[in-house]
Order: C-alpha cells, then structure tokens, then sequence
C-alpha cells in the first residue's frame, strides 16, 4: 500500500509540469494581456507605445513565452507564487482569504449530497418498481437536467426575497465571526450546490445496490436466516459504497471548480469568483495557481479514491 501511494504520488509531479504547460499556453494564445485590462481606456488613449512598453517591462510581459513559462515554474519551486498583476496582491495571500470559504461551501455541499443521495439511492433500490421508486427516479432526472443557476435564481427568489428566512447572499454580515453566524449564508448555496451532486449519488447509490442484492452472497445471507436490515445494509449496502464512493472521491475537486457558478449567483467571496476575475483581468500568475490548484486537488482525489476503495472492498487489490 506504502509503495503504491509513494509512486502515486510521484506521477503526479510529471502530470502538474505537463498541465501547467498546456495551461499557460492557453493563456499565450488568448487575445490581450493584463496591460490592456489594467489600463482605464480614457487614460490608454493619452498613453504613448513607450509608456505601454515600459509598463509591460515592468511585468515581465516583453519576454518571450518560454521564458515567462521557465521563470513561472523556477519561482513556483521555491515556494514563490507570485502576485496577483491586477492587483499587486501575493497570490499566497489571495488563496489564504479566498480558499477557506470555497472549501467550507464544497465540503457543506459534499456532506449534504453523500448523506441525501445514498438515503435516496438506497430506499429506491429497496423500493423497486414502486411508486416511490419512480417518484424518485423523476426526482433525481430532474435534479441532472436543470442547471445550478436556475436553482440558484429560483431559492433566492423563493426563501430570500419572498418568505425572507435567508440572505441573498454574501459570507458574512458585518460584525460577525464565528461559523453559526455565517451558517445562514451558507445554507442556500450549499444545497444548490449540492443537488446536481445528490442525484448522480441517488442513481448511483440504486444501481449499485440493485447489483449488490442479486449478488450470490446476499442469497447465502438469506439462507442463513440473517434478518433483512442486516443484509441490506451490512452487507448489501457496504458493497454498494465501492463506485459511490469513487463518484463521491472525483466530485470533490468538480465541486471546488464548479462552484463559479454559484459564487457568482450568490456573491460568495470564494476561489471561483476569484478566478473569474481573473480570468477577465488576463491575470496570468492568478489563473496558473488556481487552475494548479484545481489540478492538484483532482490528482490527489483518484489517489484518496483508490484507497478508499481497497479498504472498504477487500477483493480489490493494489498493485
């Protein structure tokens, strides 16, 4: 297990420098720079090319792209992020302001849809070819279909603006701290966050318990005389968690990465709407590390999955 997740962790290294690479060459190829975005277009048009060219020197944007790349990856390996060029800002500081609310939303959103998706999931399989089963089945397309910012739209419009028991939006009002007093900022976002998650864990959680119920060892089970809670969800259910839990590991780093979307609809001071800006502002240093950091975290995920994965399933084995 040791030398598995040692050469695990070793493939990473190569992949982050290959994505890095096709990252910033994205970048390269993107119209404008930071200049033309930082620059007001009243005061570009009193500006002279030499002044232009001076202040593109002082950024390091007249090098070439392979010495920006170079100069990029050397820093980066003495623990250098950079700064933020739209802003002047360490990037390390931006992360440090920013990351903590994202990862609090993700893991919220992660929690709700584990617990509420395998719930549904496994009553549905129980359930089969009942009403509650169909029911549940529509529930979870819908949940796919539809996109988070309508749901986004529709809760705000719903529990913020008409019956008023929530915020719009936001982290945190002034003059408060402490997690219970951002708790409800976060309830809304963090559910819809979370539905599209919950009904791939749903259908994901039926199938897998179906499968695990016709399975050999669960008529063996029956035959023993073990009552029907135990075999349903000690041994039925226990087999069922292997591809929910590699659907759960690889939608950890989605969620971090999706939540642009949400951050966006309901103003939450995170990483997506962070990167969103930057994206905008052409703010080279600022989207590298977020897009590393996303990379990383995916990378990191398939190593925790294959883990999980052995400890819950015996029969699977690392080689």
């Amino acid at each position: 297990m040791l030398t598995f997740i040692i050469r695990r962790l070793l493939i990473v290294i190569p992949m982050l420098l290959v994505i890095s690479f096709l990252v910033y060459l994205g970048l390269e190829l993107t119209p404008g720079d930071a200049v033309s975005h930082m620059i007001d277009p009243e005061a570009a048009s009193q500006m002279s090319p030499a002044q232009f060219e001076a202040l593109r020197e002082a950024l390091g944007l007249n090098k070439s792209f392979l010495e920006r790349y170079a100069t990029w990856v050397y820093n980066m390996l003495h623990g250098d992020f950079g700064r933020s060029l739209s802003g002047g800002v360490p990037i390390s500081e931006i992360f440090l302001d920013r990351l903590p609310a994202t990862l609090e939303l993700s893991f919220l959103a992660l929690l709700f849809s584990t617990v509420i998706g395998c719930s549904l999931g496994t009553i549905s399989a129980l359930k089969r070819g009942t009403a509650t089963d169909s029911s549940l089945t529509v529930i979870g397309m819908l949940g796919v279909s539809i996109p988070e910012f309508f749901f986004g739209l529709v809760s705000i419009l719903i529990f913020a603006l008409h019956l008023r028991w929530l915020p719009v939006g936001g982290r945190l009002m002034p003059g408060y701290e402490t997690f219970l007093d951002r708790a409800p900022h976060i309830i809304l976002p963090a559910l819809v966050l979370s539905l599209m998650m919950t009904a791939g864990v749903m259908r994901y959680s039926r199938a897998a318990m179906l499968d695990s119920l016709s399975r050999e060892f669960i008529r063996t089970a029956r035959s023993k005389g073990l009552p029907e809670w135990r075999i349903n969800f000690v041994h039925g259910f226990r087999v069922a968690l292997t591809p929910v839990v590699v659907l759960i590991g690889f939608r950890l780093p989605t969620l971090i990465g999706g939540s642009v979307i949400i951050e966006e609809v309901f103003q939450w001071p995170g990483i997506g709407s962070e990167f969103i800006g930057a994206v905008r502002g052409a703010d080279y240093p600022l989207v590298m590390m977020i897009a590393l950091f996303s990379v990383f975290a995916v990378l990191m995920a398939s190593l925790i999955v294959d883990v999980l994965t052995a400890i819950i399933d015996p029969r699977v084995r690392l080689s």
